[in-house]
């Protein structure tokens, strides 16, 4: 979908060409963790970066979805005014299959 917005394009990484140690990294900070975990239970783009509730403001949300579309685990895209989100979980899941099963346990044990 064309916007016409003035920000560019998000540019993502394909979870085929991320190191088990940037998803590691990513899904380290508790932030992030959180957007993957809202994500997880959302329907595919749903949620619109200003939807979550997280406690850090939009400068540091613009670096935390970064990271993720960096980590290969976020996909974005341009609708009108918002940008959305999707978990890239079955592309995620081919390349490090269990991980985000494992990350995404509320309690983990």
């Amino acid at each position: 979908m064309t916007t016409g917005s003035h920000r560019a394009a998000p540019e993502h990484t394909h979870p085929e060409d991320v190191s088990v140690l940037t998803a590691l990294a990513a899904l380290a900070d508790p932030v992030r963790l959180t957007l993957v975990r809202e994500l997880a239970g959302s329907a595919e783009w749903s949620r619109s970066c200003g939807s979550f509730d997280v406690p850090v403001g939009k400068a540091a949300l613009s670096h935390h979805f970064a990271v993720l579309r960096g980590a290969g685990l976020v996909e974005q895209r341009d609708e009108g005014s918002r940008r959305v989100n999707r978990l890239r979980r079955a592309e995620f899941d081919a390349r490090f299959p269990g991980l985000l099963d494992l990350v995404l346990r509320e309690h983990g044990s």
